[in-house]
């Protein structure tokens, strides 16, 4: 089985009714069976972009209801994390997006859930593409 594996995008567009992914993002989640994983970087931003419409609270009781799963801890990784920023600094990656792509580094059979289009630029490993879930 995948392991799937979320960033920002698609728990705002879950969340916010008025996010141009909205019924996309609610389509594929109403099909995927719980947990799916991410890291605190993600649920920061996503809190953060969220907070104006009250969504924040909605991305917190994913976490409490263990739906949303964040295992992925930034010390733990932190070399790792900062090498992947240092060769992608001309993307540029953010934080969040570096611990989403060492997640797959970590879990062979995973995907990342985006609507970044950055993923598409991103490899684990050095070479290999990440594999991605996204809106067409």
């Amino acid at each position: 089985m995948t392991k799937l594996i979320v960033d920002t995008g698609p728990l705002v567009a879950l969340i916010d009714r008025r996010d141009q992914f909205h019924a996309w993002a609610r389509d594929f989640f109403e099909t995927v069976n719980a947990p799916i994983f991410s890291c605190e970087p993600v649920l920061t931003e996503a809190c953060f972009i969220l907070r104006q419409v009250g969504g924040h609270d909605a991305i917190l009781a994913l976490s409490a209801r263990r739906i949303l799963l964040t295992e992925f801890t930034v010390i733990g990784e932190v070399g790792a994390v900062r090498g992947l920023m240092q060769r992608f600094a001309d993307v540029p990656m953010s934080l969040a997006d570096a611990c989403l792509v060492r997640m797959t580094e970590l879990e062979a059979d995973s995907a990342v859930v985006t609507i970044d289009s950055d993923f598409t630029v991103y490899r684990r490993h050095r070479r290999q593409v990440i594999p991605t879930i996204m809106p067409v």
